[in-house]
């Protein structure tokens, strides 16, 4: 069987569910492609058809925010994701379906090459209504230039058509030290804060010892973390993320998890409810970011996440 990124453990097209993401009961793998059948999509009937998104208190940060994002960057890089090679209107059509469930709060960045199509769809739902959570790149790239980082927003705002964001992240942070070597950014991201086109700062973590930093930086307003019960693809052992973002919680930050399924590695029936439920129940988490590429899926991870989070 091919292995599935933990950003597309689907695969892709209409039949993709990545990252942190969710499955109705029942489905199999399709062993020659890697591609989940929408016959997974076969709801349990305990769990409400009719169910929506609830809404969480994301740390002091002062924001609400609904428990799931639609997660835009499945297989995602160099501008592209999964979501972005759905086309725009096959896209707008999942997200248009997903905040009507609920699902008002898009996770972007700058690498997946998202926000042009969720400027697509902000043209027809309130913006007020809306979290939009984006990433900032700190390094030189293709696409920018580092640094930069007031030219850098407000080309995001242009290709939004958002005049704001409520939570802007930096990317990937894959060592300790940011606070003096991403010196530039912390500095031009605050001084945006300032001025109101950003609600909340924070960083996306992919390790451990950033992870400590960040929790230990009053800077610091929310935080990307990677955690699964599994211990697979994280930053250390599930138990010690988990304190960890104890500590987090209770410094006021908000937790917002990935990589839930281990990167793709954990995708059984029994290791999918048995992430979600660790994640809602012992994960120390506010919310997640589920990357969905069609309307099946979000009905279930609206579904699926209500049922788990109201047991």
């Amino acid at each position: 069987m091919n292995k599935i990124d933990r950003r597309s453990f689907i695969g892709k097209g209409a039949a993709g569910l990545a990252g942190l993401t969710l499955l109705g009961a029942g489905g199999t793998l399709a062993a020659a492609s890697g591609i989940v059948s929408e016959n997974v999509f076969l709801h349990d009937q305990s769990i409400s058809a009719g169910a929506v998104m609830d809404r969480v208190i994301l740390g002091q940060t002062g924001l609400t925010v609904p428990r799931v994002a639609l997660g835009t960057g499945s297989i995602g890089g160099n501008q592209q994701s999964n979501q972005t090679r759905l086309g725009k209107e096959n896209f707008k059509k999942v997200a248009r379906h997903a905040w009507d469930r609920g699902i008002r709060f898009f996770d972007m960045a700058d690498s997946y090459g998202s926000h042009p199509y969720v400027r697509e769809v902000l043209k027809e739902i309130p913006r007020e209504e809306t979290t939009l959570l984006t990433k900032i790149w700190t390094t030189d790239t293709g696409w920018q230039k580092s640094g930069d980082v007031a030219l850098t927003l407000d080309r995001f705002r242009q290709e939004t058509g958002s005049d704001y964001f409520d939570i802007v992240l930096m990317h990937c942070l894959v060592r300790p030290g940011y606070r003096t070597e991403k010196k530039l950014f912390i500095e031009g991201l605050t001084r945006a804060k300032e001025k109101g086109i950003i609600k909340a700062v924070g960083v996306s973590c992919h390790n451990w010892e950033a992870m400590k930093e960040a929790v230990d930086d009053p800077w610091v307003d929310v935080i990307l973390a990677r955690i699964n019960p599994f211990g697979v693809h994280m930053d250390n052992t599930p138990e010690e993320v988990s304190a960890l973002l104890a500590l987090a919680q209770r410094s006021g930050k908000g937790v917002i998890a990935m990589k839930i399924f281990g990167n793709g590695d954990k995708t059984t029936e029994t290791d999918r409810e048995t992430s979600i439920t660790y994640a809602l129940k012992k994960g120390n988490i506010h919310c997640m970011t589920l990357g969905m590429e069609s309307i099946a899926q979000v009905d279930d991870a609206v579904e699926r996440v209500m049922r788990i989070a109201r047991s």
